[in-house]
């Protein structure tokens, strides 16, 4: 069991590091509304690897892997809601948006007063979102984990507790990642450069959407 466990492990960082959706999810509202809202998008995308590794358990992920339909329904609305999330950065960043009303919504998060409860919120349902949006994790979670499992062991308490490692290597990848904007967060929060920024993730969130729209199974 030691062996598979570390196998898994190893294998479960290198995904992690592996940049997507979520990274860019992660990391704008890092630099948008703080380390705050950052950690609850985290939090976030770290409930939806473990419902997609509950789901893998019970079999419904297996459902997903075998059935046309069911994926490509899933497919295209995670395509609609990855596109909707570059939108709406574009629109954002194309805006500019009043640079001391966002200011002072980002202090407010930050001093946790009244905003900081819904920007949480708000950051916590992106990340859960954005898991959600894309169908490979079912598939990813049907095909991958069940890898590891020893013989002879519970298939189903196995995959449950891989599912929690995984999230937890997931969560100290991205608290990494989000402390690290929050430390750039002077530079990277300039008017002008937070609009780039806002450019750049929302290309990136639409061709990502593009392309799984596009993608033939």
């Amino acid at each position: 069991m030691l062996e598979s466990l570390l196998a898994f492990a190893g294998a479960a960082v290198l995904i992690a590091l592996v940049p997507g959706p979520s990274t860019v999810v992660i990391m704008r509202q890092s630099l948008r509304s703080g380390r705050r809202a950052g950690l609850a998008a985290v939090l976030g995308n770290e409930t939806g690897v473990l419902l997609w590794g509950v789901a893998a358990a019970v079999g419904l992920s297996a459902l997903l892997a075998a059935s046309r339909l069911a994926y490509e329904g899933l497919r295209v609305a995670g395509a609609v809601v990855l596109v909707w999330f570059g939108v709406r950065a574009l629109w954002g960043a194309r805006r500019g948006g009043p640079a001391a009303a966002a200011a002072g919504e980002d202090l407010r998060v930050e001093r946790g007063g009244a905003g900081a409860g819904a920007s949480g919120w708000r950051s916590y349902r992106l990340g859960l979102v954005t898991n959600f949006a894309n169908p490979k994790a079912g598939v990813f979670a049907v095909s991958f984990l069940p890898q590891f499992v020893p013989e002879g062991w519970p298939v189903a308490a196995v995959l449950v507790g891989f599912s929690v490692l995984w999230a937890l290597i997931d969560l100290v990848w991205y608290t990494a990642v989000v402390w690290l904007v929050g430390s750039a967060r002077r530079v990277l929060g300039r008017p002008v450069v937070r609009r780039r920024l806002d450019q750049v993730s929302g290309v990136v969130l639409v061709g990502l959407g593009v392309r799984l729209a596009a993608e033939v199974r």
